[in-house]
């Protein structure tokens, strides 16, 4: 494999790219509701079936309107505590060689050997590298020349 090195900033961007490409292989690719209709059910319960302090039913019913918003915004609060993060706007270098794929910025460098890949999964906008280790990695396909997207994809499947 012909050595290759690329760079890119991590911007707000790249970073939605990201939760967007990534969101649908993940492991909450579907919002769970049911955790919030069953706190708003106990609290409901709770203020019209007991005697009990009011303080428990309104604290659930507050949980689950707070979990709900969470659901709705998870890619707003995601994309905001990455921005918020060190790594936001710096600059990334990306190589690819015989030995895998390395990143670097200035607070990170990463270095995932082919051997090291258990699969990637090509979404159409990018590659999503699973390690062995169950860590994924998300590189926008608009970094490499396609050649270069069919050869890592090729070679990390083996």
């Amino acid at each position: 494999m012909q050595p290759f090195k690329t760079q890119f900033t991590l911007s707000r961007d790249y970073l939605a790219e990201c939760f967007d490409q990534s969101l649908p292989y993940g492991k909450g690719a579907k919002p769970n509701y049911l955790f919030p209709a069953l706190m708003l059910a106990a609290g409901a319960g709770s203020l019209i079936f007991t005697d009990q302090p009011r303080v428990l039913g309104y604290m659930l019913i507050a949980f689950a309107i707070l979990e709900l918003l969470h659901i709705r915004f998870r890619r707003a609060w995601w994309l905001t505590r990455q921005m918020w993060g060190k790594s936001a706007g710096s600059e990334v270098t990306v190589i690819v060689d015989e030995r895998g794929i390395t990143t670097q910025s200035e607070h990170t460098q990463t270095a995932l050997l082919w051997s090291d890949i258990h699969d990637v999964i090509e979404t159409e906008l990018g590659l999503i590298i699973v390690a062995k280790s169950g860590g994924r990695h998300y590189l926008s396909k608009s970094l490499f020349t396609e050649d270069l997207v069919s050869e890592i994809v090729a070679t990390a499947r083996g």
